[in-house]
């Protein structure tokens, strides 16, 4: 049994390894799109929550998942991702908050091993981002890689009106599908982009 599978969620299954996720024009909220273009997953950051929230639900708007900020407005902490379903809290997403690069580290919730990394590529990208009057408009690339740093897939930002990314995984073997889609938009939504 590969070790991925005890992260999958009851009532959504990704299968292939291309995805795309999109974000509305209006507010935080975004659709997931396999290669075939059918809708996978959607969510949302809820608004008025001292914490943050994102529930996704399956395309027939059934709840499925939730990630929730450990902390208020928690720019650099971590997100927990709990199947909606059975209640069962699956992986952590910390977010190590630098200048620099953004690295967000998928962890197990229970034993917090880590399970996958996803870091921006090139410092002076994440610089510009940062700085540069609108520099916010300049799509953001990750690198998603195992517990070993083994490279296992990226996340590339589409220059675009809505923010659009396209995410593939090349061997999922032992890392979660569904917290990396997951992970995307949640990034994506926390970075304000």
């Amino acid at each position: 049994m590969e070790e991925s599978k005890q992260y999958e969620i009851a009532g959504i299954e990704l299968s292939g390894d291309e995805f795309t996720v999109e974000q509305s024009l209006v507010r935080n909220k975004y659709a997931a799109y396999d290669a075939s273009g059918n809708k996978v997953l959607k969510g949302k950051q809820k608004l008025a929550k001292l914490k943050e929230e994102f529930p996704f639900t399956a395309p027939d708007g059934t709840e499925v998942f939730t990630v929730k900020a450990g902390g208020i407005i928690d720019v650099a902490g971590n997100y927990l991702l709990t199947d909606a379903q059975t209640g069962q809290d699956l992986v952590v997403l910390d977010n190590d908050y630098s200048i620099f690069q953004d690295t967000w580290t998928v962890r197990d919730a229970d034993t917090e091993a880590k399970l996958a990394e996803i870091n921006s590529r090139g410092a002076m990208v994440t610089l510009a981002r940062n700085f540069l009057p609108f520099g916010e408009i300049i799509p953001h690339k990750y690198e998603i890689t195992d517990q070993n740093g083994s490279h296992v897939g990226s996340i590339d930002g589409q220059l675009s009106l809505k923010d659009r990314y396209e995410i593939t995984i090349d061997d999922a073997s032992n890392v979660p599908k569904e917290p990396i889609v997951a992970a995307a938009m949640v990034i994506d939504a926390i970075q304000e982009n």
